[in-house]
């Protein structure tokens, strides 16, 4: 049997979490003897009797994919990475509104459609919380017997992070780090750049800088404060991005939700202490051992993030991590699921 793994087209591209996770999970899959293949939309698809395939992302992008896959009878699990701030009361109701609508206009869809129709596809549904997973049964109807949870990953080697190398090139020790894209409003670099205007704590913020008008925005606010540093997106495996993660004092991650947020399990891990959003299942990762902010605030950030400046770094959250949340952790989980769906041999 062959796992056929697929994202959204732009995958690439972003980078980022998704990238990141189908990464992976791919790489400790096949440690563990599971077979995959990235799914190449330019060479012929013919899979076997057996196969089955796992979609990363129930929306726009994936849609169309989802449904081929239906049409020739792959099972697949789909990993939606969704999550909203709204209440599932307010998504049902749209999904009806939607649907009443699209019985008189062919053509409207909603994002919300687009994952509810995948998931009602797929095999089995594997959202990375609890939280998402409520949202999607209570929400998008998904049914319960057919979710299995599994969690995000970290790679082990954040474990042995070492400073020296981004202490040396940029002269900056125990400061105040964000990870992510800089320019999607979702992870709200905008108000953290504000929140730590007034701090007298250097801050650098990593991340690829999209052009749009909140990135311009979060670039041009930037520039005010001399003691925070815009630095383009490092990639994944970047010793750069590790050493930064080590040579920090401090992690935030105030976005408006996090599934749980790669990154701040890869700072974690590499000893820092985390400051994040408490929206989209944060908390089963890091219980007590992070410090949770109103991510519409820019007085809670501040306060969160001077907060964790004042406490000293133990090792409860790094071992914590590393005991839960490690790729091969995850790539078992993800293993179990397919099991469930075709015995791997």
């Amino acid at each position: 049997m062959t796992v056929h793994v697929a994202g959204f087209q732009a995958v690439s591209i972003l980078h980022g979490g998704p990238r990141t996770q189908i990464d992976e999970t791919v790489r400790y899959l096949e440690r563990i003897g599971v077979r995959t293949a990235l799914f190449d939309p330019w060479s012929p698809f013919h899979p076997a009797a057996d196969d089955i395939a796992h979609i990363f992302g129930a929306n726009i992008g994936t849609y169309h994919l989802a449904r081929e896959f239906r049409a020739l009878g792959l099972p697949f699990v789909v990993s939606p990475i969704t999550y909203s701030r709204h209440v599932p009361k307010f998504i049902r109701r749209a999904l009806r509104v939607a649907e009443a609508i699209q019985r008189r206009v062919q053509g409207v869809w909603t994002d919300y459609g687009f994952c509810a129709e995948i998931c009602s596809w797929a095999s089995k549904v594997a959202p990375n919380t609890q939280a998402e997973a409520d949202l999607l049964i209570q929400g998008y109807g998904v049914p319960a017997e057919k979710i299995r949870v599994v969690p995000n990953g970290v790679h082990e080697r954040f474990l042995k992070a070492d400073p020296e190398l981004f202490e040396k090139t940029y002269g900056l020790k125990d400061f105040v780090l964000n990870v992510g894209h800089i320019g999607h409003t979702r992870k709200n670099v905008l108000r953290l750049i504000r929140a730590l205007g007034p701090l007298d704590k250097p801050a650098v913020i990593i991340g690829r800088i999209i052009k749009s008008p909140y990135g311009d925005a979060c670039v041009r606010e930037a520039a005010r404060y001399k003691h925070i540093l815009l630095l383009d997106g490092l990639e994944n495996n970047s010793a750069m991005l590790a050493s930064a993660y080590a040579a920090c004092d401090v992690f935030v991650l105030p976005s408006e939700f996090e599934t749980p947020g790669i990154a701040a399990l890869e700072a974690a891990l590499a000893g820092a202490k985390v400051v994040i959003t408490p929206h989209g299942g944060t908390k089963e990762y890091f219980a007590d051992m992070a410090r949770y902010v109103d991510p519409r605030s820019e007085a809670s950030i501040r306060r969160g993030i001077q907060d964790a400046l004042r406490m000293p770094k133990d090792e409860r959250l790094k071992e914590h991590i590393a005991s839960h949340y490690l790729w091969q952790h995850v790539a078992e989980k993800t293993a179990a699921v397919y099991r469930e769906m075709s015995p791997l041999h």
